[in-house]
């Protein structure tokens, strides 16, 4: 009778050999194969109308993928039951295995995720597909998509926030977890390996904002920052317009009038299309970026398509950028998003009131009065914005 005992001291041999296991446990008979590498493997050997079958049911060890002795011998015992319902198990584990041909990569689930879900509902999907393409492709690319255990999800979060990146192993779980909840929607699998996972990192509001010393510090700053001249422009056009960075990014020669910046429903964040009244100083960073022979894009990336014209300026670069010259400015760490709130909470210093500021950061209003008031407040939008200008303009008057 086979021991786990036993099977530890077997060694291997010139030529491969097997030891059967003399208990009963189960129909067929267990037999414990060992090969000249010394790998040991369980086979079940059966008999359907006379005919002697051999069925490998696993390597012999304590890994999740391996099986004990007593596994193997469970596993003997339900294949035997088969056997006597009438059932071929090699048989069955052929339409098994064809099955599992057919289910989706991980890398196949993430495509169409991308293309039928992020595509069509979030202006960030390139954002998602980044995560993907970084943390969760170069690990399980190749695995089945249902294969994919809860305890994996959280070692991977685990190994993200290690590397110093706890907030990018948050974003990771929200990217698996829609991806996931998508294959659900469609039948691509029937479980989330992300259901009970918690955050890896808990994340505290937001409330970074840059003091006039700070301000003039940033600005100064980016004379010398090592990044291109179109990132200190667009960095310095957010914080002058108080505009999301997603579509500073994204803005065009088309997208101008006059001194108004039209941002187009597809663009902005909420759906809606946007004026944004331009001052003087918001002008005259305009004028630079186009002295630069810009095609489309006013701050455009410094890499160029296959056909040599100019693309879109990625946000997750512009961040990146910041972030390698903060420690250079001697400022405290800040994101582009913060120049935003900067630009709100300084317009609001100045003297006007939240609904202006509302309007100007293009944020949707709730509530009875915000369906009947249909009011532009244009003016008011650039009585603010240009006060804010001019305050800029002050605070650097000497640099």
């Amino acid at each position: 009778m086979l021991t786990d005992r036993k099977i530890q001291t077997l060694k291997p041999k010139e030529a491969r050999y097997e030891i059967a296991d003399e208990n009963d446990h189960g129909r067929g008979t267990l037999i414990l194969r060992v090969s000249p590498s010394g790998k040991k493997a369980f086979v079940l050997r059966y008999s359907i109308d006379r005919n002697v079958h051999r069925l490998t049911l696993g390597e012999y060890g304590t890994r999740p993928d391996q099986l004990t002795l007593a596994a193997a011998r469970t596993k003997a015992n339900e294949i035997g039951e088969r056997i006597d319902a009438g059932l071929d198990p090699i048989a069955q584990e052929r339409e098994r295995q064809v099955a599992y041909a057919k289910e989706p990569t991980v890398s196949v689930l993430a495509l169409e995720y991308i293309e039928k879900w992020a595509k069509l509902r979030k202006r960030s999907w390139a954002e998602d597909q980044r995560i993907l393409e970084k943390d969760i492709l170069p690990h399980w690319g190749t695995r089945k998509a249902e294969s994919i255990t809860r305890k994996e999800v959280v070692a991977l979060l685990d190994r993200i926030a290690a590397r110093g990146a706890p907030i990018a192993a948050n974003r990771t779980l929200a990217v698996l977890r829609k991806m996931y909840n998508f294959a659900i929607s469609r039948s691509i699998v029937d479980q989330s390996p992300c259901l009970g996972v918690q955050s890896p990192s808990k994340e505290h509001q937001k409330d970074r904002v840059l003091n006039d010393d700070e301000i003039v510090v940033f600005w100064k700053g980016l004379e010398t920052a090592a990044m291109s001249l179109t990132s200190k422009l667009a960095l310095r056009f957010m914080l002058v317009t108080g505009q999301r960075l997603g579509e500073v990014c994204r803005l065009t020669q088309e997208q101008m009038d006059g001194d108004w910046w039209i941002i187009p429903a597809e663009i902005a964040k909420n759906g809606r299309a946007h004026r944004v009244p331009l001052s003087p100083l918001a002008i005259s960073i305009i004028d630079e970026a186009q002295s630069m022979g810009i095609e489309h894009y006013l701050f455009p990336s410094s890499r160029v398509t296959e056909e040599g014209k100019d693309r879109v300026m990625s946000p997750t670069a512009l961040s990146h950028a910041l972030r390698k010259n903060l420690s250079g400015m001697k400022i405290t760490s800040f994101t582009p998003h913060d120049l935003r709130r900067t630009a709100a909470t300084h317009i609001g210093m100045l003297g006007h009131n939240r609904l202006v500021i509302s309007k100007i950061l293009n944020h949707v209003e709730g509530g009875v009065t915000a369906i009947y008031d249909r009011h532009t407040y244009d003016s008011e939008k650039r009585a603010a914005l240009e006060d804010w200008s001019l305050k800029i303009e002050k605070l650097v008057a000497n640099i």
